[in-house]
């Protein structure tokens, strides 16, 4: 079988008894697909070369077929085909070598041939045999003159005529390809749009403006109507309260050649919405722009499970909160019948309300609080600011924060604001607190606290580790899996905190 453009018949060799028959031959023939090739630029080219050459008024490619001969290309003839009857490339392409005829009326194969005798007035010929790469005669680069030429072709126009059918052969040849490599890609691409057509998603593509081109059989069956072709389109089929969203994301995405993702109700074709879940990628580099490739699956059930899920967890995050107030208010309550109590009390209520502020941040009740540190210090330390904001400055990286560090980060700074209040900083009408926030190369924050002022109170033991002293160090070390360094100045408290970053997103 053919591979290549190269693989020609080799020239001086006889044509392949097994395609000399007629039906394999002509099988061989319907390979090349040769109605797209009359009139081809190339072969045009070839024959005006070869009546150059030789000298000759006429020249053309010839297609042997079971009952005529056709001329693909032609120079200085009319007709477009002949009887194979009368056919002169018949016989050349059986041959090994290129076929000369001086004067056909001398020649007993060809002198009663209708051209010959008839106003055609056909003397002389000269043809080389076109043999596909099987061994199939297909049929022959010939000139023609209306004059006997007794000295026949020189030896340069006789290699050259066979060079340029060596050319017209690789012309046919590249064109087969061209068939077969089609057909290969038509019938992978058959396989693939089967592939996805069993899919259970949506799947669609579209060119660089989003203007679509395919959807797999899953459309219809959804929608039971015809796809859109642009994004506008749209609105017939994603709920009136989604589109303007999802139509202002996906128009951003194709600006930005960027994926796009969103969540929709989408109409089914009983009328009915479902949520879908919507994605998108631009696929560059095959092509002078990129094409868009999408899939819509069906989230209704889990997406109305998220939402009673969300649902139960906001419910049982504001029964959380109440807890907290019940305890803090039963605390309170208590410490009236207990005066000698009353610093511990205050103390308690307050872990507790820090622990309900961090709670905000596990699961908020109504809306949605920030999710950052900075945010989570903000909130921690809003008691202790003063009106102009300067007392406590933050500075440096900011880093987001995950449910699970929220709790053990409010604790750490509840406790080290709770101990400036009493012992540190915080206690004195001048003090202030510089906390700055620092990347390392180590994918951590450095969490740098640091008091600016003598104490007012008398301060603790330093060699001595309290239960907040622990408590810090359980909950940087234990849950957070930092480094906690804590050390006193001049001026006041220096608390150096390392956490990985995984640990603060987690």
């Amino acid at each position: 079988m053919f591979r290549t453009i190269r693989d020609l018949w080799p020239r001086g060799d006889a044509p392949a008894a097994a395609f000399c028959g007629e039906d394999e031959r002509l099988s061989v023939m319907a390979s090349f697909g040769l109605d797209e090739l009359e009139g081809d630029a190339d072969l045009q080219r070839l024959v005006g070369f070869a009546a150059r050459l030789c000298e000759t008024p006429m020249a053309m490619v010839s297609i042997v077929e079971d009952a005529r001969q056709r001329f693909l290309a032609r120079e200085g003839l009319d007709i477009p085909e002949t009887p194979r009857s009368t056919s002169f490339c018949a016989t050349t392409m059986l041959h090994s070598e290129p076929l000369v005829v001086p004067d056909a009326t001398e020649d007993e194969r060809f002198a009663a041939f209708a051209v010959v005798t008839g106003a055609e007035n056909v003397r002389f010929y000269a043809g080389a045999p076109l043999i596909s790469s099987e061994g199939a005669p297909l049929g022959a680069l010939c000139v023609i003159d209306t004059e006997p030429r007794q000295q026949g072709l020189t030896d340069l126009q006789r290699e050259g005529l066979e060079v340029l059918a060596d050319a017209v052969m690789r012309r046919l040849a590249q064109h087969r390809l061209d068939i077969a490599a089609s057909d290969v890609i038509a019938e992978r691409e058959k396989r693939l749009e089967s592939i996805i057509d069993s899919v259970p998603g949506i799947a669609w593509s579209a060119d660089h403006k989003a203007n679509f081109d395919y959807f797999n059989a899953r459309w219809k069956d959804v929608t039971g109507s015809e796809p859109p072709q642009i994004p506008a389109d749209w609105r017939d089929f994603v709920h009136p309260d989604d589109f303007e969203k999802t139509h202002a994301g996906l128009s951003h995405a194709v600006e930005q050649s960027i994926p796009f993702e969103n969540e929709f109700r989408m109409r089914q074709a009983d009328g009915s919405y479902r949520w879908m879940l919507s994605r998108a990628v631009p696929l560059t580099g095959i092509g002078p722009t990129p094409r868009w490739f999408g899939t819509l699956f069906d989230i209704d059930e889990q997406y109305r499970l998220s939402e009673s899920r969300e649902l139960l967890a906001a419910e049982l995050s504001h029964r959380i909160k109440n807890i907290f107030a019940v305890v803090s208010g039963l605390v309170a309550i208590k410490a009236r019948n207990h005066p000698d109590a009353k610093d511990f009390a205050e103390d308690l209520s307050n872990t507790i309300k820090a622990l309900g502020l961090a709670h905000d941040y596990v699961r908020p009740v109504e809306g949605r609080r920030g999710e950052s540190l900075r945010d989570l210090l903000a909130d921690l330390l809003a008691p202790y600011q003063d009106s102009a904001g300067e007392r406590i400055t933050v500075e440096g990286a900011d880093s987001a924060i995950g449910h699970r560090a929220a709790t053990p980060l409010a604790l750490i700074f509840h406790e080290l604001a709770t101990n400036s209040a009493k012992y540190g900083a915080l206690s004195c009408e001048e003090g202030r607190i510089g906390i700055v926030l620092r990347e390392t190369e180590q994918d951590e924050l450095s969490i740098r606290w640091e008091e600016f002022s003598e104490a007012c109170e008398e301060a603790v033991d330093e060699s001595h580790e309290g239960f907040g002293s622990r408590m810090l160090r359980l909950s940087i070390e234990g849950q957070l899996g930092g480094r906690f360094e804590r050390r006193f100045s001049k001026e006041g408290l220096v608390c150096e905190i390392v956490v990985p970053r995984k640990s603060l997103t987690s």
